[in-house]
């Protein structure tokens, strides 16, 4: 045991060794023009302190910030910061989810968690402002006439609203399991004695009257995908090609998980480039609109930046990130008129962070799992600091 423990110091000794050697030696270079509509840019150009975001990835390299996949910055029209790292892949039943050791790039997809629940709400919007659904105040079992069984003890009252907003008031919490546990209600709808997830999710008890108590459970996202499959006659991964990834010009965006029964998993199941995350957080920056054609309402984009009701004063297991607020399947966080933000969140540290007043978007991913995410530090250390 004690030659074991010595061995153990001894290579952390050295890899320590290691990531400092390449810190210090990062040299800030403008995003490339790709073609994919993204004007390119330079932190110059946009009064951002280059000395300050030079820091920050010297201490990524470096390793002080590890598992950082990738960090974006758009401000004032350009992207003006594309970094890449290296890091871990996702894998779901490997030690601290980490499948194979890659160098990510622009064309890499990454496993964005539960940002894909705020994709899931454009969705929603879009459906709405298509005329597929009629409102956000419809009861959830209009669209499931085969699991009326199921509408008992007043759950006829949750409404679609309240699967965007986490108060739906059924009794089912992600964060009182880790995701590697089958106790955990999400991961659950993959185990017995469930046989097929919608079931498994209407099915559960109503702890809370719905619209009054916050709880964070990706069920409620998944009967979002399968409301829009119901109202439009499209799969989630069908409807958000059409009407929100082609408009953007993105065609690599994958929805990899689907259960037995062909249900889409779409609360956290969503595979995309960062750079697509950039679009989709500057479409919400434009209220709703990219390169001037209209993608997903504008009320629809107001209603996602501002607290719904009873949902202050949250905080996100493993984040640094204090209080938070939720509407709409996104973020949100009153830190000042300037530096007030929402934002898309995800396992890991995949994050779309909108800043309406700075006129910036910032994009990061990650394979943090069990560990500190360091994108809340990065964020308030040198991003926002660089930008005032």
């Amino acid at each position: 045991m004690k030659s074991n423990l010595l061995l153990l110091s001894i290579l952390s000794f050295f890899c320590l060794g290691c990531q400092s050697d390449t810190a210090g030696q990062y040299t800030y270079r403008p995003p490339e023009q790709t073609g994919d509509r993204l004007e390119a840019g330079t932190l110059q150009e946009v009064g951002i302190d280059e000395e300050l975001l030079t820091k920050a990835v010297d201490k990524i390299v470096g390793g002080q910030y590890p598992e950082v996949h990738a960090m974006l910055i758009y401000k004032d029209g350009k992207l003006v910061l594309e970094e890449y790292f290296q890091g871990h892949e996702y894998k779901w039943d490997a030690p601290m989810h980490h499948g194979d050791w890659v160098t990510w790039n622009r064309d890499k997809l990454h496993q964005i968690h539960s940002d894909t629940k705020s994709i899931t709400s454009a969705c929603v919007g879009i459906a709405i402002d298509q005329g597929f659904i009629e409102s956000v105040h419809q009861s959830i079992f209009d669209y499931f006439p085969e699991y009326q069984h199921l509408n008992t003890d007043g759950k006829d009252k949750i409404t679609i609203e309240h699967l965007l907003t986490m108060t739906s008031g059924l009794d089912a919490n992600e964060w009182t399991a880790p995701y590697s546990s089958p106790e955990n209600p999400l991961i659950g709808l993959w185990f017995p004695p469930c046989e097929e997830p919608i079931s498994c999710i209407l099915g559960k008890p109503l702890k809370y009257k719905p619209g009054t108590h916050f709880t964070y459970f990706g069920g409620n996202q998944i009967l979002l995908g399968e409301i829009i499959h119901h109202a439009s006659g499209l799969k989630i991964d069908e409807f958000s090609k059409k009407y929100l990834f082609e408009p953007l010009g993105i065609d690599t965006a994958n929805w990899n998980v689907r259960f037995p029964n062909g249900v889409i998993e779409s609360a956290g199941c969503l595979q995309i480039t960062p750079r697509a995350m950039m679009k989709f957080g500057v479409t919400y920056l434009n209220n709703g609109t990219w390169q001037g054609e209209r993608i997903v309402p504008e009320k629809w984009v107001e209603k996602s930046a501002v607290t719904y009701a009873n949902n202050k004063g949250i905080s996100v297991p493993g984040e640094p990130s204090g209080r938070n607020g939720y509407s709409y399947s996104w973020w949100i966080k009153n830190e000042g008129k300037k530096t007030h933000f929402y934002s898309a969140g995800g396992f890991g540290g995949q994050h779309i962070f909108v800043f309406p007043k700075l006129n910036t978007v910032v994009v990061f991913t990650g394979g943090n799992y069990l560990t500190k995410r360091p994108p809340f530090k990065i964020l308030n250390k040198y991003v926002i600091p660089a930008m005032l």
